[in-house]
């Protein structure tokens, strides 16, 4: 097609498209490619671009980056690229003219068109594909909003999925804001309510919700397509300008609330699968250098992450682009702080092996931008643990260990009781030889991977026939106890049962020394119907049931009160192990004092902590027994006397007490009830 732009040289930085005074300049790393193809759309339906602008290697080439500047066009210009090249899939090239490709530094998307079938297939996919958008990041007034750099040692996080914390018709909103950014704002004053610091969003960079199994979608959105992008789903707009600005809003919205942003980002893989799935971008860009590829057989990818390829991270034009991603979203869009999926990966090499120093690690660590930003790892992929090794000084970490062996004790299993010591006080035997802040251990006991709380104690087996897989998929392992029948139930002493086990579950959360993390709905009991994998159900099985916050008041106004509890209480916002000297006095008991039993058949734990400087005490006793057990209580100094701010055996709302509330108890010993947590404090 003849062009009637002018096509200028352009310049080699910054990457991407940048909005400049005259025009836009587009940038585009690629190392073996012979041609590229910017290409300029006037609609995002178009079944060809309005203007092919050819980039000719000797004016538009510097290094391995090709470049041009477009005069006259600016936001909300539609583009994409054709990159040539070989075809070499045994040396691990893959370019393929033919398809329409997203710029890697897109800011905004568009994909009403798209079909992932078409760009996995042979031929022009221009009608079907993704198409960039230009944005202005500058074009936003932020009213003075900065981040607001809560400390971990004062944070509860609160996983949640955007779209699905409004989309169910009880939200009460208007169609067009259901499963949105705006949607979301609008239900701040419940997160308020609640007294979360911080809200950790599911990934929100640009989703393909085509990359499932057929019959399925990509819910939970561990699929990027973009990953500078907003995804377009939770807009409340078709204009992909507006749509970047709506989700500063919310950003903004938060941040007046004291309410944090992380953002679960995916860095491990993209949507563009195996040798088998489409091209989409980075495998037709330069896919040598997006993906770790098998050494003797790079037609194929490397799977650590089981998607089907694995990101090359240490690759250095992919820890630019990644690092580069990460200040974007701080930057331009004012994030607080990033939990890393599977951050195993990024301390693989080239050939999938670990790094003792991985680079990009280092950056990020180190990058001056995201000195203020909360950064937290999950710390495994699927052929490594890294858990309590993770590199660096400042990262915090999912602690997946704590989740499981809290939920082991809690269950009744036996060779419990040493490992649920550790885990109590912030995993030292874990973390502790890394000399980092004991809060950086995020504690959780369930997170949008596995069971929900009441579905934790509501079922012994997975239930995951609904994702049409055979039941084959999600954990087989996971420690839970349906209390004595499977499912829902009309018996009142297995619900009774069930309630208290979820109390047990959320004090020791909030009890523990590290960061808390709360699923979105385990406050109002929310079931999943025994999915463990719910990746691929957009519908009232993931979906934030607002009917339940009158039906389910017990549990809404126990949380709420736990969550005030350890943000109010000295004790957990020590920034030091309660174990080591010098700070919290920490002592362990059994049911006797001084006498803890840490033989394997011991269900009975109790720990004191005493604070020199306030002269305050805290005591603890868990009976994860089948029996009441009486408990000694240490005796406290002239004129002080314990007060029961938690026993999860009591009716509300003495079951976690407000102050005023809060009954004393003079009594030299506790009987606590069957499986139930009972905390003293003096002073309160």
């Amino acid at each position: 097609m003849t062009s009637s732009i002018r096509l200028e040289r352009g310049q080699s930085f910054p990457i991407g498209a940048t909005v400049e005074k005259e025009g836009v300049n587009f940038c585009l790393f690629s190392k073996n490619a012979s041609m590229v193809e910017l290409l300029l759309f006037d609609s995002e339906d178009h079944s060809q671009p309005s203007h092919v602008l050819q980039l000719h290697p000797d004016r538009h080439r510097t290094f391995y980056y090709w470049h041009a500047f477009v005069p006259g066009i600016g936001p909300g210009q539609l583009y994409g690229y054709r990159v040539h090249g070989d075809f070499d899939p045994p040396a691990g090239l893959r370019f393929d003219g033919e398809k329409v490709l997203i710029d890697p530094y897109a800011r905004a998307v568009v994909t009403d068109t798209y079909e992932r079938a078409a760009a996995a297939m042979p031929g022009d996919n221009c009608t079907k594909a993704v198409k960039s958008v230009v944005i202005d990041p500058s074009d936003y007034d932020w009213e003075g909003d900065r981040p607001l750099n809560h400390p971990f040692t004062h944070s509860v996080i609160y996983e949640l999925h955007v779209g699905g914390f409004t989309k169910d018709p009880s939200s009460g909103l208007p169609d067009r804001l259901k499963g949105t950014y705006r949607g979301l704002i609008e239900k701040i004053p419940y997160l308020q309510s609640l007294g979360v610091t911080a809200v950790e969003l599911m990934p929100v960079q640009q989703i393909d919700v085509h990359d499932a199994p057929p019959g399925n979608i990509n819910y939970w959105g561990y699929s990027q397509l973009a990953f500078f992008a907003p995804h377009n789903a939770y807009g409340a707009t078709d204009d992909p300008v507006e749509l970047v600005n709506e989700f500063r809003d919310m950003v903004k919205a938060l941040h007046r609330a004291g309410i944090e942003i992380i953002l679960d980002v995916v860095f491990n893989h993209t949507a563009e699968g195996n040798e088998r799935g489409p091209t989409l971008a980075l495998k037709g860009i330069e896919n040598r250098a997006y993906y770790i590829l098998p050494e003797h057989h790079k037609e194929y990818y490397s799977d650590f992450t089981g998607t089907g390829n694995t990101l090359n991270a240490n690759h250095s034009v992919v820890r630019r682009m990644i690092t580069d991603c990460l200040c974007h979203w701080v930057s331009e869009m004012h994030i607080d702080g990033f939990r890393f999926d599977l951050a195993s990966v990024l301390a693989r090499d080239e050939r999938g092996h670990y790094l003792e120093n991985p680079p990009l690690l280092w950056e990020i660590e180190s990058e001056p931008k995201l000195a203020s930003t909360k950064i937290i790892a999950e710390a495994w992929d699927t052929r490594g643990y890294q858990l309590g090794s993770f590199i660096g000084d400042k990262w915090a970490e999912w602690n997946g260990k704590f989740r499981d062996d809290v939920r082991a004790f809690v269950k009744g299993d036996r060779h419990t009781i040493g490992i649920m010591a550790d885990r109590l006080v912030a995993s030292p035997a874990l973390f502790g030889s890394i000399l980092r802040n004991p809060n950086r251990s995020i504690n959780f006991i369930t997170c949008h991977d596995g069971f929900t709380l009441l579905d934790l104690v509501s079922y012994n087996h997975k239930h995951n026939e609904a994702n049409n897989e055979g039941n084959r998929d999600g954990h087989n392992d996971n420690h839970s106890w349906n209390c004595g029948t499977e499912g829902p139930t009309n018996d009142p002493a297995i619900n009774s049962l069930r309630m208290r086990q979820i109390k047990n579950f959320l004090s020791i959360l909030m009890i523990s020394q590290g960061t808390p993390m709360l699923l979105m709905g385990d406050e109002i009991r929310r079931t999943q119907h025994g999915n463990n994998n719910s990746y691929c159900q957009d519908n009232a099985m993931n979906w934030f049931d607002w009917s339940a916050l009158d039906k389910e008041v017990e549990t809404l106004e126990f949380t709420r009160r736990l969550i005030q509890f350890n943000l109010s209480t000295a004790f957990f916002q020590e920034e030091k192990y309660w174990s080591l000297p010098g700070g919290i006095v920490l002592g362990w008991h059994g049911t006797s004092l001084n006498q803890p039993d840490w033989g394997e058949h011991s269900h009975c734990l109790a720990f004191e902590l005493y604070n020199p400087d306030s002269q305050s005490y805290l005591y603890a006793m868990i009976n994860a027994f089948w029996e009441d057990k009486d408990f000694e209580l240490p005796r406290l100094p002239q004129g002080q006397v314990w007060k029961r701010v938690i026993d999860t055996a009591a009716p509300p709302p003495l079951d976690c007490a407000r102050p005023e509330e809060a009954p004393e108890i003079s009594a030299p010993s506790y009987k606590l009830k069957q499986r139930s947590v009972v905390v003293l404090m003096t002073p309160y």
